[in-house]
């Protein structure tokens, strides 16, 4: 994905505190950037866009872009003078081309999972504290029986012991869902196996438009969202109310099919609130 002068400008104003009209600023980067929730778009008619997460901001456009100063990339794309080092400095794509430098994805266990890799046995079996980063994913192979899990949240995938009472009916093997640029990969390798994908996200109209757009549609077949017994009473008495009211306006419910999802909508929209995943840490 490349970031034009245009939204960049875009983006400066935002970070600056000014709202800008939605019809202006159409991209795909700031598409994503809605469903990360890290820019709102507001009201119905003459929809505005404005930050909500500036930091959130600033990670986005480090991770999927490279990019560590958006102002110093602003100057070095408009100075047509300014030579290619330069331009490396601001954005490690010196080629400012989509290729990535390091193919791949997170995953995570708490109980030994047997599988091979390059052909070989490969025992996923991380000590605390630390994750295993499959790079040849194309000859990663699991057991038939194990449910590929996709965390949303950084926080919950780094303590996910803490979570495996949520996961007590299956085998997972957790996949995090960031670096977000290594997603592509990950949705590569999962058309590749058999096994079924389950996607653990908040409890959310974000959380869910995530799933629907990056996951299911893509994974056919075989993905369903995580849904915890109990959440009823749980998105009751620990939901947030400021939560839904940024994230309603920009949810379509109307291409969802399984009904338990639409249950969960349902749920969300009685209840007008919505719950962050990272709830569920050392419950």
């Amino acid at each position: 994905m490349k970031l034009t002068l245009k939204i960049a400008k875009v983006l400066v104003q935002l970070i600056d505190g000014e709202a800008i009209p939605a019809s202006s600023a159409k991209s795909k980067l700031i598409d994503d950037l809605v469903s990360e929730n890290i820019i709102f778009r507001k009201g119905k008619q003459r929809k505005t866009l404005e930050l909500l997460n500036e930091e959130a901001l600033h990670i986005y456009l480090a991770n999927q872009l490279q990019i560590n100063d958006l102002k110093k990339y602003i100057s070095a794309v408009e100075n047509t003078e300014s030579s290619r080092t330069d331009f490396v400095k601001i954005t490690t794509d010196s080629k400012h081309s989509k290729e990535r430098a390091f193919k791949g994805f997170l995953i995570n266990c708490y109980h030994p999972i047997v599988g091979k890799l390059n052909g070989q046995e490969f025992i996923v079996n991380p000590s605390p504290g630390s994750f295993v980063f499959i790079y040849d994913f194309e000859t990663f192979k699991i057991p038939k029986n194990v449910t590929v899990v996709g965390v949303e949240n950084a926080k919950n995938f780094s303590q996910i012991e803490e979570q495996k009472q949520l996961f007590k009916d299956i085998n997972p093997l957790f996949v995090s869902r960031y670096p977000q640029n290594q997603n592509k990969d990950f949705i590569q390798w999962m058309k590749s196996i058999p096994n079924d994908y389950l996607h653990f996200g908040d409890f959310d109209f974000a959380g869910i438009g995530i799933y629907l757009n990056e996951y299911k549609k893509k994974i056919i077949g075989k993905s369903s969202f995580f849904i915890p017994k109990n959440i009823d009473i749980i998105l009751s008495k620990y939901g947030n109310r400021k939560r839904y009211d940024i994230q309603k306006m920009n949810f379509n419910q109307e291409d969802i099919k399984d009904e338990k999802l639409l249950g969960l909508v349902y749920l969300i929209a009685l209840e007008k609130k919505g719950l962050d995943q990272e709830f569920f840490i050392g419950k």
